[in-house]
């Protein structure tokens, strides 16, 4: 993919709108094939421990551990979601809450480029129950808090579609009261 697709992708991402206007949002751009290993064996091997923990079966953890090294080495782009954890007015819960909810409106705003630019693109939140380890594999500044992953890349075939929830379930309009 040239890089300059990303660039734009990237570019296009920060037009998202932010809490304050305060962006929030870091990226990093991973397409080494040895940076994406080792990221990748950093972060599965943060969720062996948690699904070990969890009591889940060693054939089912490896099963997991397996598809998530896959799906990070197929990715020719792997993009890492950040939130500065500085960036915000003052030090309170609302405000962290609203720097991420900012920084996960840019993800989806990278999503959307990414797909105007023919590309398929993936979210994962691996990087939220892996933060140090995203952070220290990556060598990221300690304001830099992870918080997904983007798996990008021109793709093979079209996806099934998931199964939506029905508007009318998710909907409440005010005038009727439902």
């Amino acid at each position: 993919m040239p890089e300059s697709v990303v660039e734009e992708i990237l570019a296009t991402a920060t037009f998202a709108p932010s809490a304050h206007n305060r962006q929030p949002w870091r990226f990093v751009v991973v397409t080494q094939a040895d940076v994406k290993a080792r990221l990748g064996q950093a972060v599965t091997g943060k969720m062996r421990a948690d699904m070990q923990s969890e009591g889940a079966s060693q054939t089912d953890i490896e099963k997991r551990a397996a598809t998530s090294l896959r799906r990070m080495d197929e990715a020719p782009v792997v993009i890492v979601l950040c939130r500065d954890k500085t960036d915000v007015r003052v030090d309170t819960y609302k405000e962290a809450l609203m720097g991420i909810q900012s920084t996960a409106t840019a993800g989806l705003q990278l999503l959307l480029a990414a797909h105007a630019e023919g590309l398929g693109g993936n979210w994962v939140c691996w990087a939220l129950y892996a933060q140090e380890e995203t952070r220290a594999t990556l060598n990221l500044p300690e304001t830099w808090e992870p918080q997904a992953f983007y798996f990008l890349g021109y793709p093979d075939e079209m996806p099934k579609a998931k199964d939506r929830k029905d508007l009318k379930s998710v909907l409440w309009t005010v005038d009727s009261g439902r």
